[in-house]
C-alpha cells in the first residue's frame, strides 16, 4: 500500500488521528422519523490502557502516520477508530441527506478498559439511557488477521477469585505441618488441572474458539514477611473468563470444594463476578442480525460469528435486554489491542467507515418489531 502526502490526507483519516490525539468528542443530536421505533445504540469507550513507552517506535499519543500508511497510537485499534468511524459514517449519511425510521444514538462512555464499573454498568441504569429507548446495539469486536471479519454475539463472564489460605507460622527451619502455603499449593493445582483440562479440548475441537471454554490465569503471589518465616497467610489470584454455557451454579460449587479440599482455613472471594451472560441470536430469526448479515453478504464481507474471549461493555447492553453485537471492520490487521505498537492502517479504517455507512441505513430501516406494534 502506498501513502498519501500529508496535503493528500484523506480527511475521514486526519479526523481520526485528531480524535486519537483528545479524550472526548460532543455530536449533534438528530431522531429518526418513526418515532414509535426502538433506536440504534452506537457504543465506544474513550479510556485507553496504559502504555510502556520505551516499547513503542512512535510516541503512542502522537498518532503518528509512518510512509506505508499504519497509524500508531494507544487506542488505534481498541477503540477510538470505531468512534470515528461511527461519527464519520453518520456524517456521511446527514450531508446526502438521509433520515431513517430509528433514531441513531451514539455514546461515548468511560472507564471500559477498568471494568466498566462507574461507565456503562451504571449507565444503563440510568434515566438517561432508558430515554434512548435502545433496541440494537453495536459496540467493539477485535481486529482479525484473515481476510474474514469477526463479530460477536456474546460475551465469556469475567470471575476474579483471590483464594485466601491460613496456616501454622514458624521457623522456616522447621517441617511444620499445616502451613499456609501447603493448602494454597493444593488449591493452585486444582484450578491449574482445569486450565489445562479447558485448553486441552480447545486444543482438540477444531470448531471451538478461545471464547467457548473457559479460561483462568494465576495473576497474583501473595504472602510471606521474610525467608525465615513461614508465613500464616498465603493468598492467590485467578482471572477466570467463564464460558457462556456454563453452569455458573456448579461452577462456583466446583471452587468451593477445591478450598474445602485443601483443609480448614482456606478460603475464596471474588473481586468480580459477572453472573448475566446473553446471547444474541445469529440467525433469521433476529431481525437485527438478519439485517446486519445481508448487508454484510451484498458487500461480500465474510463473517466469523464467536463469543467474545474477553469484556466489552457489550454485558451491561445485554443484560438490559438489548440484543448487541460486537464488531470493528478491521481485517487483514494484526491483533495489537493493549500491545505495543498497537496501529492501523489508514486504507483499513476507511473501509471500515465506508462498511458502517452501508450497515447503519439498514439497522435504522428494519421494520417494526412485533413489541414494537
Amino acid at each position: 500500500m502506498t501513502s498519501k502526502g500529508p496535503e493528500e490526507e484523506h480527511p475521514s483519516v486526519t479526523l481520526f488521528r485528531q480524535y486519537l490525539r483528545i479524550r472526548t468528542v460532543q455530536p449533534k443530536p438528530d431522531y429518526g422519523t418513526n418515532p414509535t421505533l426502538s433506536s440504534i445504540l452506537l457504543n465506544s469507550h474513550t479510556d485507553v490502557v496504559p502504555v510502556f513507552k520505551e516499547h513503542w517506535s512512535h510516541d503512542p499519543f502522537e498518532a503518528f502516520k509512518d510512509s506505508e500508511g499504519y497509524i500508531y497510537a494507544r487506542g488505534a485499534q481498541d477503540m477510538k477508530c470505531i468512534s470515528i468511524q461511527y461519527l464519520e459514517a453518520v456524517r456521511r449519511l446527514k450531508v446526502e441527506g438521509h433520515r431513517f425510521p430509528r433514531t441513531i444514538h451514539m455514546t461515548f462512555v468511560p472507564d471500559e478498559e477498568v471494568g466498566g464499573h462507574q461507565g456503562m454498568e451504571l449507565f444503563v441504569q440510568r434515566p438517561e439511557f432508558h430515554a434512548l429507548r435502545a433496541g440494537f446495539a453495536l459496540d467493539e469486536g477485535i481486529a482479525n488477521p484473515t481476510d474474514a471479519f469477526t463479530v460477536f454475539y456474546s460475551e465469556r463472564s469475567p470471575w476474579w477469585v483471590r483464594v485466601t489460605s491460613t496456616g501454622r507460622p514458624g521457623h522456616a527451619s522447621r517441617f511444620m505441618e499445616d502451613t499456609a502455603a501447603e493448602k494454597l499449593h493444593k488449591v493452585v493445582s486444582s484450578i491449574l488441572a482445569f486450565r489445562e483440562k479447558e485448553w486441552q479440548r480447545l486444543q482438540s475441537n477444531p470448531h471451538l474458539k478461545e471464547g467457548s471454554v473457559t479460561s483462568v490465569n494465576l495473576t497474583k503471589l501473595e504472602g510471606g514477611v521474610a525467608y525465615n518465616v513461614i508465613p500464616a497467610t498465603m493468598s492467590a489470584s485467578f482471572d477466570f473468563r467463564v464460558a457462556p454455557d456454563m453452569d455458573f451454579k456448579a461452577f462456583e460449587e466446583q471452587l468451593q470444594s477445591w478450598c474445602q479440599a485443601a483443609g480448614e482455613g482456606v478460603t475464596l472471594e471474588f473481586a468480580q463476578k459477572w453472573m448475566h451472560p446473553q446471547v444474541t441470536p445469529t440467525d433469521d430469526s433476529n431481525p437485527w442480525w438478519a439485517a446486519f448479515s445481508r448487508v454484510c453478504k451484498d458487500m461480500k464481507l465474510t463473517l466469523e460469528p464467536e463469543i467474545m474471549p474477553a469484556a466489552t461493555d457489550n454485558r451491561y447492553i445485554r443484560a438490559v435486554g438489548i440484543p448487541a453485537l460486537g464488531f470493528s471492520p478491521m481485517n487483514r490487521t494484526p491483533v495489537l489491542l493493549h500491545d505495543h505498537d498497537e496501529r492501523l492502517h489508514e486504507a483499513v479504517f476507511l473501509r471500515g467507515v465506508d462498511i458502517y455507512t452501508r450497515l447503519l441505513p439498514a439497522l435504522a430501516s428494519v421494520p417494526a418489531l412485533p413489541s414494537e406494534s
